[in-house]
């Protein structure tokens, strides 16, 4: 059996070396044209870069230079469209209406109706009840007072206290038609 495997050792041995020689025998010199072609090429390749854009200066801006903008860190008072200076405020005695104890962004404005030369305008509460509003009523929980009822919105008037200086303003509101 050692003959066997003196005699494997030798054949690999025989076609290892032949192998080399092989290898060896293909890398020729310096005389094939293919070498001969990229040495030209090279020689005639040069790189065109364009230059990069000159970078302009920073030149930072002062927000609000000319003092016409509210600054947005500071809290501010809201703006009251009544001339009283403080005396509006709302009726606090009065009964709540059904619609007073709903945010008004969660109320729908789905349709109006006339009845007797009167206008109402039908609201959809979150619980999918729908309840019928005319100009005087009170809607929302800020005192909204229906103003207006058109066939695409109902325009409130809602009486609402600033947070900061604690004083009532008026502002408008609207609840837009839903299809």
């Amino acid at each position: 059996m050692s003959a066997r495997i003196f005699h494997r050792e030798t054949i690999r041995l025989i076609l290892l070396l032949q192998l080399s020689l092989l290898l060896v025998a293909c890398g020729g010199g310096k005389g094939d044209d293919l070498d001969k072609f990229m040495e030209d090429a090279a020689k005639d390749m040069h790189a065109k870069i364009e230059p990069l854009p000159e970078v302009k200066p920073y030149v930072p801006l002062q927000y609000n230079a000319d003092g016409t903008l509210n600054d947005p860190f500071k809290p501010r008072k809201a703006q009251t469209t009544n001339s009283g200076g403080g005396s509006l405020q709302p009726d606090l005695n009065r009964p709540k209406e059904a619609l007073e104890a709903y945010p008004l962004e969660s109320l729908k404005y789905v349709g109006s109706i006339e009845k007797t030369k009167l206008k109402y305008a039908l609201i959809r509460t979150p619980d999918n009840t729908v309840q019928q509003v005319k100009i005087g009523n009170y809607v929302g929980q800020n005192f909204g007072m229906v103003i207006d009822i058109t066939d695409s919105s109902v325009m409130l008037k809602e009486i609402a206290q600033d947070e900061i200086s604690g004083d009532w303003a008026e502002r408008s509101a609207s609840i837009n038609l839903q299809e």
